[in-house]
């Protein structure tokens, strides 16, 4: 590697732990003693779940690597403790897709919050060029660098 390339490389990996620190201290902090408080597991089951915007269960377990039933049980705590809710879909009844509530986006959205506090900063900061160019980068790394990953934000739900 140039010197360059080992320098996008340490900013990179620097922006990506920054990120990754703010979802473990909010998927790790607030564990209350109520009983509709989120379990660690639960955080993360909602991290994905709204990550993938309306996943249907089965979606949910094999991203994951669980088993539906498994899904499934997770999924009904979640809607029990109101951060979570299936909607049944129009064009099939026996599919369902899971939808986050408001209750968990203003209890556990600080993540979001903090997301959009740093482009915030980042669109103050940058020229209309700059953030074209960033757009661009970040579009390529999304959808040709990382076809492992689908992008859930494409596709439209009934």
């Amino acid at each position: 590697m140039n010197e360059t390339e080992t320098e996008v490389s340490r900013s990179f990996i620097e922006v990506y732990t920054k990120f990754k620190l703010q979802i473990c201290r909010d998927v790790f902090g607030g564990h209350g003693e109520e009983e509709k408080s989120l379990t660690t597991v639960e955080n993360l089951c909602m991290e994905v779940i709204s990550a993938m915007e309306r996943p249907t269960i089965n979606e949910f377990a094999t991203y994951i690597g669980i088993s539906q039933p498994n899904a499934a049980y997770k999924v009904n705590s979640l809607i029990r403790k109101g951060y979570l809710r299936k909607i049944r879909s129009v064009r099939d009844k026996r599919e369902y897709f899971l939808e986050v509530t408001d209750r968990y986006r203003e209890e556990k959205g600080s993540g979001e919050r903090y997301l959009q506090t740093v482009l915030g900063r980042l669109n103050d900061r940058l020229s209309p060029e700059e953030a074209a160019q960033l757009s661009t980068m970040l579009s390529l790394i999304s959808n040709e660098l990382m076809p492992e990953i689908p992008s859930y934000r494409k596709r439209k739900r009934d």
